[in-house]
């Protein structure tokens, strides 16, 4: 018999108990075997056995079975077959609008009257099963960070099913969303309780100082996060959105394995279910891909409340992270060697990050001007990682500004009336506003946009001294014919300048242009240099 054994804890919503089961002593000892066996897939088949708190996992060809465990927790009730029943079916319903791929069915193993088992047999049930179309476990989203920064574009598409999910994740009301925001106190508790458990990963003082920090943190956000339960920002989102739990489908990102044993559980801020993939990228060093995450979510919602309320963002960082300090520390118990060692690592680097998210970095609002074909976006984009609070500056790009204000794709094409003087005006006007409200809520600020006129150069520079943070303007510059090239040369892009309004745009008169002038002409780690050496002469 050709079976593989692998152990991984349940990481999701805080709770993790680190206690694991004797795998010998099982009230469900037939139907493992009956699961483990090859046999039991017509054919041989190596079959792969995945044990957690509360399920076994058995991967076996194309299909993948999960057996809720016979099992009682504070957070989970699976003791009758009732219950795992119901469980089954719920994983189903709330992982199937976001893997409808992978989720097939539910599945009765049954007592057959020549006293066998069978799967999806006749006889009467004696358990159930969660039946999933099986897909490469080497295209989990942290096996690939593993590997470096993730392929272009992955960011971008992760943060479009991210949106995605949430604008069909039901609104819990306020009386639940009201609970969340009491559970997130019991959860920095059990932070600190299992955080000084094992003084030797985590010291005591560092651990009090930690706690007493995110419990401050916290009582400043509620009013924010009541408000944001008011106007339906809490839903029962995934709960435990890990790069573990998203895996790469044809290409595209794909949500799995939400948490189905509690509701309570899986209740949480939208921005607070975002919050584990923004932390798992931070802590592997991935800045850029983190950075963009955010920026294309705060783009795909939209919603200038949003921008507000990234107040309480370091916060739900701070607390992934300590989610994962915590099941790491937990595998201690079950591991050694090598093994142990890097659980070690992983738990204090989780508390370090945890520590990282609650400290202060002044904001600061950047403005990059120029003509089309200057490499603005370009520049934005490789700038925003490392400014200001993980995971960096918020972006306002006036070309996506624009689509958004008409309704339409990124990438769709606007008549020419949409870049009348009106229109051109309200665009700036809207960028102005959602600037003010990412600074107010601590974070910096990188507008993107052309910048033509001295009005325009005024308004974020009136902004920087209402709101008292510092402002660097940067003017890019390039001739006409390196411009020209680059904008012939655009694919799937935002703006829609093409050679004609270009070659209109270096007949502009700029006025007088105080900003930094920065050569844009070379490479655009060149352009990136000059504007990084102009921000620290400044």
């Amino acid at each position: 018999m050709d079976i593989q054994y692998c152990l991984r804890p349940i990481a999701g919503g805080g709770q993790d108990t680190g206690e694991y089961f004797d795998l010998n002593e099982d009230p469900q000892a037939r139907v493992l075997a009956l699961l483990e066996n090859p046999s039991t897939y017509g054919a041989d088949e190596v079959v792969t056995r995945i044990d957690t708190h509360a399920a076994a996992v058995f991967l076996a060809g194309d299909q993948a079975l999960k057996l809720k465990r016979a099992v009682t927790f504070p957070f989970l009730d699976y003791s009758t077959l009732e219950l795992r029943k119901a469980a089954c079916e719920h994983e189903i319903e709330v992982n199937r609008p976001n893997a409808p791929m992978i989720y097939r069915d539910v599945v009765a193993v049954t007592h057959e009257a020549d006293g066998s088992l069978a799967i999806g047999g006749k006889g009467e049930p004696v358990d159930w099963l969660v039946r999933m179309n099986r897909f490469d476990e080497t295209q989990t989203l942290d096996r690939l960070a593993e590997n470096g920064p993730l392929p272009d574009g992955m960011a971008e598409a992760l943060a479009d099913i991210f949106a995605a999910s949430h604008a069909r994740a039901p609104d819990v009301g306020e009386d639940a969303a009201e609970r969340w925001i009491d559970d997130l106190e019991d959860y920095v508790e059990q932070n600190r309780a299992a955080f000084l458990a094992a003084p030797e990963l985590f010291p005591p003082e560092r651990v009090r100082m930690l706690n007493a920090e995110a419990n401050a943190m916290l009582s400043w956000i509620r009013p924010l996060l009541r408000q944001r339960g008011r106007t339906g920002r809490i839903r029962r989102c995934h709960g435990d959105a890990h790069l573990g739990n998203i895996v790469l489908i044809d290409g595209t990102p794909v949500l799995f394995d939400a948490i189905e044993f509690d509701d309570r559980v899986a209740t949480g801020d939208v921005l607070y279910d975002l919050a584990f993939p923004l932390m798992d990228l931070s802590v592997r060093g991935l800045d850029r891909d983190a950075n963009r995450l955010l920026n294309r979510y705060l783009s795909d919602t939209h919603r200038l409340a949003d921008l507000e309320d990234l107040t309480a963002l370091p916060f739900f960082m701070l607390m992934r992270a300590c989610i994962r300090a915590k099941v790491a520390a937990a595998r201690l118990a079950h591991v050694t060697g090598e093994a142990a060692e890097a659980a070690k690592a992983d738990a204090v680097s989780h508390f370090h990050f945890a520590e990282r998210f609650l400290e202060p970095v002044d904001p600061v609002l950047i403005a990059i001007g120029g003509l089309s074909g200057t490499g603005k976006s370009t520049v934005a984009r490789a700038l925003a990682p490392g400014l200001g609070m993980t995971p960096g500056a918020v972006i306002l790009r006036s070309d996506v500004e624009r689509k958004l204000l008409f309704e339409v794709n990124p990438t769709e094409h606007l008549p020419p009336d949409a870049y009348d003087s009106g229109v051109t005006q309200e665009v700036y006007t809207r960028l102005c506003e959602k600037a003010a409200a990412a600074l107010a809520a601590g974070r910096s600020v990188i507008v993107d946009a052309v910048f033509a006129t001295p009005g325009e150069r005024e308004d974020i520079a009136a902004l920087s001294r209402k709101l008292e943070v510092p402002c660097h303007g940067f003017w890019l510059e390039a001739d006409l014919e390196t411009t020209l090239a680059r904008v012939a040369g655009r694919v799937n892009d935002a703006s829609d300048a093409d050679i004609d309004v270009l070659r209109r745009q270096f007949g502009y008169d700029l006025g007088d242009l105080t900003w930094t002038r920065v050569d844009a002409s070379g490479t655009p780690e060149e352009t990136l240099a000059r504007v990084k050496a102009g921000l620290e002469k400044a």
